[in-house]
């Protein structure tokens, strides 16, 4: 009774959803300018935007997951961070960025990671003498931009780049245009992922990324006074242990999970929400079924990311 109970509050008192339009597949494409991109992509792997030559944004958004596989990032003077980093694959498609919602474009995005002092610790005349005085910088930059370089467009080749940084066409993308059927234990994991309530949070184009919710919501979730919430913007009590919701895309991909990289595994982070937010324990055949219908949210690798890329 307390798991139909919880799943009816959830689910706003309907029972299961069993329709589609909650969710939708990426697109196979996205509109964006190429040779932006191109000189983002660029950007995005030179450590010499940050203050001792070793940080690049690459170094905690790899090219395999758009995220980084250690708990925390290592940032200038091999200094530890405090977050686990989110990935970037199609962040274009979260309505805000970073785990407070602090960024509200992909601009922002990109400036925040550069001005922090544990992470790049650049300023924007560092960065504009580093890119006028390279050669190849500045011409790229007036061919596109038709001025010198400078960090303003620094941060727009980089977010164009992030803008194209998509990973179409998987099993899911397949199943929701109905040009492929899951199997039969992907199929239950996608059930219990909407009787659940799991896809309360986690829907739309991107499957979260969408609005912020609570860790912690019928559990308490331990909170720590440098968590990256939306308390550590508002201010506001009952902000603490809210966060924007990550996406579930390569979430295979993307371990370890939460802000504060706590569960190393899909099977404890799937036993950990439904404790914390969903008040119950996942029973093993479950936690497999939910894990094989995560298993089919990932996509193709990004083109831009590809060698041989135009």
């Amino acid at each position: 009774m307390k798991r139909l109970y919880l799943c009816l509050v959830l689910l706003g008192g309907g029972g299961e959803i069993w329709a589609n339009d909650s969710l939708e597949p990426l697109p196979r494409s996205i509109q964006y300018d190429r040779e932006k991109a191109e000189l983002g992509k660029r950007l995005f792997s030179d450590p010499n935007l940050s203050i001792d030559g070793t940080v690049a944004c690459v170094n905690c958004h790899t090219p395999r997951n758009g995220a980084d596989n250690r708990s925390y990032s290592i940032g200038i003077h091999g200094r530890k961070g405090h977050i686990n980093s989110p990935t970037v694959f199609n962040s274009a498609f979260n309505f805000r960025l970073m785990w407070s919602g602090s960024a509200k474009n992909l601009r922002d995005q990109v400036r925040m990671p550069v001005h922090n002092p544990v992470e790049m610790a650049m300023d924007e005349t560092r960065i504009d003498r580093y890119l006028t005085e390279t050669p190849s910088y500045d011409k790229a930059f007036r061919r596109i931009y038709h001025r010198p370089a400078n960090f303003k467009d620094m941060s727009d080749a980089i977010a164009e780049f992030e803008k194209a940084l998509i990973t179409p066409d998987s099993r899911f993308d397949h199943f929701l245009r109905g040009e492929i059927d899951l199997t039969p234990l992907e199929k239950r994991g996608y059930r219990l992922f909407k009787r659940l309530g799991c896809i309360t949070c986690h829907n739309g184009i991107n499957l979260g990324g969408n609005s912020f919710q609570k860790m912690g919501l019928i559990n308490r979730y331990t909170w720590q006074a440098d968590n990256p919430d939306r308390y550590s913007l508002t201010r506001n009590p009952s902000d603490k242990n809210v966060y924007r919701v990550p996406t579930l895309r390569n979430i295979v991909l993307t371990a370890p999970y939460f802000h504060d990289g706590s569960a190393p595994t899909l099977e404890v982070a799937l036993k950990k929400m439904a404790y914390h937010n969903l008040g119950f324990d996942l029973a093993p055949e479950e936690i497999r079924a939910l894990v094989a219908f995560l298993r089919t949210l990932t996509g193709k690798q990004p083109e831009i990311l590809k060698e041989n890329s135009p």
